[in-house]
């Protein structure tokens, strides 16, 4: 998958996206999944998963996931696809759990 450019959220307050978070939104799934899985190869320690710009505060918030929690936000987040029927996502985020897992190193 190439890099694409993270997505932002745009909401009134900050509320309205707790909210979102709330009720799992499968829009921020996907764009967790979607990053992480754009950024497999990356060598940087952490990547930018998406944006939320909140209109009543002028301000624009940026979450970032560290490399080493790839895995469990994938593992996470598989179950929504999975609800959803998308099977050839969830082979995708499952493959990529495969190589994560492989590339840890033994504790």
């Amino acid at each position: 998958m190439s890099k694409i450019k993270p997505r932002e959220f745009e909401v009134d307050t900050l509320s309205d996206f707790q909210e979102l978070v709330n009720n799992r939104s499968f829009s921020i799934s996907q764009a967790i999944v979607t990053s992480i899985l754009s950024n497999l190869k990356t060598r940087k320690k952490h990547i930018h998963i998406f944006s939320v710009k909140c209109l009543e505060e002028n301000t624009i918030f940026d979450l970032t996931l560290e490399k080493n929690n790839f895995t469990d936000a994938l593992k996470t987040n598989l179950k929504y696809f999975e609800d959803r029927e998308m099977y050839e996502d969830c082979a995708r985020i499952c493959k990529a759990i495969e190589s994560l897992d492989k590339v840890k190193p033994a504790k």
